[in-house]
Formats: structure tokens, C-alpha cells, sequence
């Protein structure tokens, strides 16, 4: 199964894991609540997941211009 990590705001790929070297059990999954689960926890049809974070591009703007927060999309 690949775990395959994506910006939220730029859509660009972050990382990818292979399941079958990770133990997925330890990546903190479980202890995000259920509401985080269903925003940036989605299973794709070939088995795999796609996980929403954040880009490092992405912080550094969100940190400079902090009222990008207020927005649903800052990237135009």
C-alpha cells in the first residue's frame, strides 16, 4: 500500500511511504480525532491513502502573512 502525502493548499506531493516498510500503526493516525480523520485521511481505489498536510512553501507563506489563515485558498 503506498501512503502518499499531498499539500492541502498546493496540491503539490509532499512524500510517499510504502506500507510495507512503515508500520502505519506509527505514523499517528489513531490519535487524530475523527473530524482531522475525515479532512485529511482518504483512501484511494488502488488500497492506498493520500494524506492532506502542509508543504514547507506553503507554511513559510502562511507564517508570513498570517490573515491567509481566514482563506480556504491562498494559492491563486
Amino acid at each position: 500500500m503506498k501512503i502518499r502525502y499531498f499539500c492541502r493548499h498546493c496540491e503539490n506531493q509532499v512524500g510517499e511511504l510504502d506500507a510495507a516498510h512503515v508500520d502505519v500503526s506509527q505514523l499517528g493516525f489513531d490519535l487524530l480525532n475523527d473530524q482531522d480523520q475525515e479532512q485529511m485521511v482518504h483512501m484511494t481505489a488502488d488500497g492506498g491513502m493520500n494524506i492532506r498536510t502542509i508543504c514547507d512553501s506553503c507554511k513559510e507563506s502562511l507564517d508570513e502573512h498570517p490573515h491567509y489563515h481566514e482563506l480556504d485558498h491562498f494559492i491563486q
